[in-house]
């Protein structure tokens, strides 16, 4: 099984190509292109050649792109102004090479209030994407989102937190050729829920992942291990629907606050760390 990592922090820190030959010599065979904010390069008449050098630093070390993600925002930048360039990403992703971009879904404060129109709305944006992807050889991954409360501040179900809404999204989209889900770990342990019941709800559907540990409460994007989900059920969750896509890291907290030279030391153990998760995964399915 291949496994990968994320980009977005390490590229901002590093550059591209420093960033993707730390990530290759640290043992990852796969890499996650993670656009979290909008770039130039992708957005310039040039974004062809920006793919190409990339994708060729990638593949002369032997390992390839597995999924890129794409932009996200609040409802009113997201809505206006990344939405419209969201087609570009795709096609992006695939002259990368990449299997699957991941697209959030529109979201905003008012999920509850709103969660009608908001499925409405995102039925209309994934819909529209769907010739793109196709066109260009790509899945759009859907993602699992979460809020916060306005008051409180405590974090919340959003736009497909539930798993019975997510599988309900990619069951009327109803194209398999251009849409996949990505199960964001993480966000599932957030929104009160055990990973292992999503894994279990969506079961085909997912062919992505966002792999990442939390305590419950707070976003921590850190290694597994690190917070308290219960990995060994979540990677026998994934064995019982005999996943087969890849298994991608979105840990970055877990080297953000070390000086640059430990920065390999890191991302060997991130390393280390996917590959004995991705291994068991295997494990298990001979189990069953």
């Amino acid at each position: 099984m291949l496994f990968s990592t994320n980009t977005d922090n390490l590229f901002s820190k590093l550059g591209a190509e420093r960033a993707l030959n730390m990530i290759i010599d640290a043992g990852f065979p796969a890499v996650d292109i993670s656009y979290y904010k909008p770039s130039d390069d992708v957005l310039s008449e040039d974004y062809a050649q920006t793919a190409r050098k990339i994708r060729h630093t990638v593949e002369s070390r032997g390992a390839v792109i597995n999924q890129i993600h794409t932009p996200f925002a609040g409802f009113d930048s997201y809505v206006g102004e990344i939405i419209p360039t969201m087609s570009r990403y795709i096609e992006l992703a695939g002259l990368l090479g990449a299997e699957v971009a991941v697209v959030h879904p529109i979201q905003n404060d008012s999920y509850y209030k709103d969660r009608e129109m908001l499925r409405e709305m995102n039925m209309k944006f994934y819909s529209s994407l769907a010739p793109v992807a196709k066109a260009c050889g790509v899945k759009i991954g859907i993602e699992n989102m979460w809020k916060r409360r306005p008051v409180s501040n405590f974090i919340d179900d959003s736009v497909c937190a539930d798993p019975l809404e997510l599988a309900s999204y990619y069951d009327e989209l109803a194209d398999p050729e251009a849409f996949t889900v990505c199960l964001d770990i993480g966000h599932v342990a957030l929104c009160g829920r055990e990973p292992e019941y999503a894994i279990e709800t969506l079961g085909g559907r997912i062919g992505a992942l966002h792999v990442h540990d939390v305590d419950y409460v707070s976003d921590l994007h850190t290694l597994p291990g690190q917070g308290k989900i219960e990995w060994d059920k979540v990677i026998a969750a994934l064995a019982k629907i005999n996943y087969n896509g890849c298994f991608t890291l979105e840990a970055n907290n877990f080297w953000a606050r070390y000086d640059e030279c430990l920065l390999p030391d890191a991302l060997r153990f991130m390393s280390r760390v996917a590959k004995h998760l991705s291994d068991k995964l295997e494990g298990y399915k001979l189990t069953l």
